[in-house]
């Protein structure tokens, strides 16, 4: 680990998903919560890491491995829709209809313990997102960034699986963090950073497996969403505030990678198992 150590992500602390693609929590923790600034010296070498350091993870904390791991399905294109395939909505937004003047009608405030009805699954920067009439997006702008969700904790599950998408695409990065971020100096921060790398990335994003609701209330919603990572999955952590009529994401405290903290775990026992692939 000590030679892993000082490798950074070759997708940049910004990107949502880097400690989960690396797949180890440990070299998350030493490469991208200090801030390091150096570039992984062979994307080869840290895939062919990536698939042993999850086992070497769960060996040194005795958590033992599913006997089935699920194999994760990449979309290669259109999603398969589960429901009514909604209109891509309008490339401005319509901005005056539902609370806050953003999206669909304020929905219901129960937590989701169960997973939500979708109208369509849809491929979002290589990530299948859901979308609902009743919970968002109800408005995709030109350059396919997705917002106006409900004002409630099942939308800002939707909100939150269509962030975690935006943010995989590498291209549009710097852009997304400025629209997705709620405004501060921690968001500054994030795009000064953000600004300065230049890496990029070399690897298929993972596709979301779940999520799991940490705490809800009426304008803040902070949750896990799980990924599968070999014989394992991954969660990440977002926090979600509504601000300006619309879900946005509370960004990273400086020297912290988006997604922070990151967790490992053997099944799905504590998420809500929710996915269009």
């Amino acid at each position: 680990m000590s030679d892993t150590s000082q490798e950074q992500s070759p997708f940049g602390r910004g990107f949502i998903a880097a400690c989960i693609v690396i797949g180890a929590v440990v070299l998350c923790g030493v490469a991208l919560l200090v801030g390091g600034r150096s570039r992984s010296t062979a994307a080869p070498a840290a895939e062919q890491q990536a698939a042993g350091s999850t086992s070497a993870a769960a060996a040194e904390s005795g958590t033992p491995r599913p006997a089935h791991p699920p194999a994760p399905a990449q979309p290669t294109g259109a999603a398969q829709a589960t429901g009514p395939a909604q209109p891509a909505g309008s490339e401005t937004g319509d901005r005056s209809q539902g609370s806050g003047g953003c999206g669909p009608v304020a929905a219901d405030q129960a937590v989701p313990g169960k997973a939500p009805a979708v109208d369509s699954w849809e491929v979002s920067s290589r990530i299948v997102v859901p979308r609902a009439s009743k919970y968002g997006p109800a408005a995709i702008d030109g350059d396919g960034f997705r917002r106006c969700f409900a004002h409630s904790p099942t939308g800002a599950v939707f909100a939150a699986y269509n962030a975690y998408a935006a943010m995989a695409d590498q291209t549009k990065v710097v852009a997304t963090a400025r629209r997705l971020m709620v405004p501060g100096p921690d968001t500054d921060a994030l795009v000064r950073e953000l600004q300065s790398d230049d890496t990029t990335s070399g690897y298929s994003v993972p596709q979301l497996a779940g999520y799991r609701i940490i705490d809800a209330g009426a304008d803040r919603v902070s949750l896990m969403l799980a990924t599968p990572v070999d014989t394992a999955y991954m969660s990440l952590t977002l926090t979600l505030v509504w601000q300006a009529g619309d879900w946005h994401l509370q960004p990273p405290a400086p020297g912290d990678p988006v997604g922070a903290p990151f967790a490992q775990h053997r099944d799905l026992s504590d998420f809500v198992a929710w996915s269009g692939v």
